[in-house]
């Protein structure tokens, strides 16, 4: 067989039929957050097809991303996150035109995304901030946004859900979003991936330490000790963290596949 975009799509094409894969093809998506959940989902809509990826990350690999980012091998550390997971995606899909940009997403560079540009945006990012001034920006545009909420300190797949941010429960960091997004005045609920177990607690002893820490991990990794200045760090696992991914990258996936079904709406 000749390898083409027709033939590494071949199995997801008869499960959904020529007339969505039209439509994966020309998606434009964004995903912000290349850690254990982002760096997943990239992978999971490149694998189902998707073309058109824009991936944002400032950080770089570090070797305790090892255990649960698909970029991350004990070769490439200190490699920037992005241009890493650019390559093993370019690789898995030479006809994807992957925008790899090594940047934060905050209040100082958001108005440098064309957010309104793309058809999905993907949040995996682990700041509490930046995620909620991500989802205000696509809810203000339009722009349908899949979110991750906490999935570190999480050990049991079997109860990771997909939901609307109001059915949430359980997890703290859903808590504090719905919250920010009250204080900001943004009425919208969106679709967001998040699990029903209780985290568990970060070891003591372990403390965020602003010299040596990176970001882009699973999201919830970080927990603010109540009056004090430190961040615990909490553990995170793989098949935790990739689940959340392919759940988000199902969630763009499933509803280009409802839209085809609706005529292309």
């Amino acid at each position: 067989m000749i390898l083409s975009y027709e033939s590494i799509t071949q199995r997801t094409a008869l499960l959904l039929g020529p007339a969505t894969m039209e439509m994966i093809r020309l998606a434009r998506v964004m995903l912000v957050g290349l850690g254990g959940v982002g760096s997943w989902c990239a992978e999971g809509l490149v694998r189902s097809g998707v073309v058109d990826i824009t991936i944002v990350d400032h950080d770089t690999i570090c070797a305790t991303n090892i255990n649960r980012q698909v970029q991350a091998m004990a070769g490439n550390i200190g490699e920037p996150k992005v241009g890493a997971l650019a390559k093993r995606l370019a690789a898995i899909s030479p006809w994807a035109k992957i925008s790899a940009l090594q940047t934060v997403f905050d209040e100082d560079s958001c108005d440098s995304f064309k957010l309104g540009q793309y058809d999905y945006v993907v949040d995996a990012i682990d700041s509490v901030g930046s995620k909620v001034l991500l989802i205000e920006r696509c809810v203000t545009l339009g722009v349908p946004v899949y979110s991750s909420m906490g999935a570190a300190g999480k050990s049991d797949p079997s109860l990771i859900r997909t939901g609307l941010l109001r059915e949430t429960t359980v997890c703290p960091l859903a808590r504090m979003v719905r919250r920010n997004l009250r204080r900001a005045k943004i009425d919208a609920d969106i679709p967001c991936v998040y699990s029903t177990e209780r985290s568990t607690s970060p070891r003591r002893g372990e403390t965020y330490d602003p010299a040596s820490h990176d970001s882009g991990g699973a999201p919830g990794e970080e927990t603010p000790q109540p009056g004090r200045g430190d961040t615990l760090i909490n553990g995170s696992l793989v098949h935790i963290t990739a689940v959340f991914g392919f759940m988000l990258a199902g969630l763009v996936i499933n509803d280009i596949s409802r839209r085809a079904a609706e005529g292309g709406v």
